[in-house]
């Protein structure tokens, strides 16, 4: 079973279109739960209204592969949100659902593409966990109906 386990969002970007320049500082902001809009992504993140059509409205990252880097990489004292994805789930092969629809909580989502890693991750987690991560970056999707998604206990 896919379990949501937690939700970020973030007023503003860090990385995103900063190659080049120093990372930004605006919180990853943990929620117990987030409006998704049709078309628009998730209200209160960076990437909310971006573009119509974008791809990257919401993203996801497994929990399972975030204990993973954690134990490759021994930074056991990182919070996921250092990866800037929105939604951790467990229990969810993400790669799968690649050019697919799926619902989670009643929300239906489109997933678009891999969230790819970028240069950023071996700042943010450790060295090297930009070439780790790939294959494995987490999913970026639209979201296609309203909704609410909920964090989740195990």
């Amino acid at each position: 079973m896919t379990l949501v386990r937690q939700i970020f969002i973030s007023p503003g970007h860090n990385f995103f279109g900063r190659y080049g320049k120093v990372a930004d500082t605006h919180p990853a902001v943990e929620v117990e739960e987030v409006q998704c809009v049709t078309g628009m992504g998730l209200k209160g993140d960076r990437f909310f209204g971006y573009r119509p059509d974008y791809k990257g409205q919401v993203t996801f990252f497994s929990e399972e592969v975030w204990r993973q880097l954690q134990e490759h990489f021994k930074v056991h004292g990182h919070a996921p949100s250092v990866l800037r994805r929105n939604v951790i789930l467990s229990g969810a092969d993400l790669n799968a659902l690649i050019g697919r629809r799926f619902s989670i909580q009643g929300v239906l989502f489109e997933a678009t593409e891999e969230c790819r890693p970028c240069h950023w991750m071996d700042n943010a987690v450790a060295p090297g966990a930009e070439e780790w991560l790939k294959g494995r970056g987490g999913l970026r999707c639209r979201v296609l109906s309203d909704g609410v998604l909920r964090r989740e206990a195990a």
